[in-house]
């Protein structure tokens, strides 16, 4: 998609089928003049991955609509974030739950909200989020992964995590059950920040100081995106790879 730009924003996107699979089971959505922007990586198989993905950030983008646009009583963001990822959950489970061929569908789901310089990232699942600032990449959510979720506890280490095959098993996910709890994190940003949001389809062959180089504040949103993807496809691809990078011009 081409870039946007709207009240010093710079929005990019861009999403890829990868090198070994038959589908693309990530979508990302968006409404840049509302300031609420998301990606999800779906699950479930063949049509169910990409049904979860898509009604997941669909239903979040209207539900944050709705409860933001909402005349009847002031919400903050982060309340009407964490309201929108419920919504979008209980969209994706009654889907699933109506429809047998589309039992144990899923998603992640990683989004951020932004009004004027405050931020709120929501998360579920292994979907990321990185603040880019001064040249490093931190990442700002925590993945919801069984091997994450190891090495927290430090039972594993990080390089051993890096080469398990568990890499892709979650613990969280939108749409597996009635309820779902989203991790909520706040950021204050400043002109040159950027926030990347993006698939485990990246961030499986990518590490923090190369999205760091590679989306530095002299190369262009989309370029970034497209350098980034080509990267994940380099070094072997096996998954979808989407990212969605924003940038606070200065």
């Amino acid at each position: 998609m081409p870039t946007e730009i709207w009240n010093g924003i710079e929005l990019a996107a861009q999403t890829d089928i990868g090198c070994h699979r038959q589908n693309n089971e990530d979508r990302f959505a968006y409404d840049l003049p509302l300031g609420i922007f998301a990606v999800s990586d779906g699950m479930g198989g063949c049509a169910g991955g990409e049904i979860a993905s898509q009604m997941a950030v669909e239903q979040l983008i209207t539900a944050y609509r709705l409860l933001h646009n909402s005349t009847s009583s002031a919400i903050s963001i982060s309340d009407a974030l964490y309201h929108a990822v419920a919504s979008a959950n209980a969209a994706v489970y009654a889907r699933a739950e109506s429809d047998p061929s589309l039992r144990g569908m899923g998603a992640t789901l990683v989004a951020i909200a932004v009004e004027g310089t405050s931020a709120v990232i929501a998360n579920i699942g292994d979907s990321r989020a990185y603040l880019l600032r001064q040249n490093t990449a931190t990442q700002i959510t925590l993945d919801h992964s069984f091997l994450a979720e190891q090495v927290r506890e430090g039972t594993i280490q990080a390089r051993d995590a890096a080469n398990s095959p568990l890499q892709s098993t979650i613990t969280r996910a939108i749409g597996i059950g009635a309820v779902v709890e989203a991790d909520l994190f706040a950021a204050e940003l400043e002109p040159g920040d950027r926030i990347l949001l993006a698939s485990d389809g990246l961030t499986r062959y990518v590490h923090d100081e190369e999205i760091a180089a590679m989306a530095s504040p002299s190369i262009t949103s989309d370029a970034a995106c497209a350098a980034l993807i080509e990267l994940a496809r380099n070094r072997g691809g096996a998954d979808n790879v989407t990212c969605l990078l924003l940038n606070w011009l200065e």
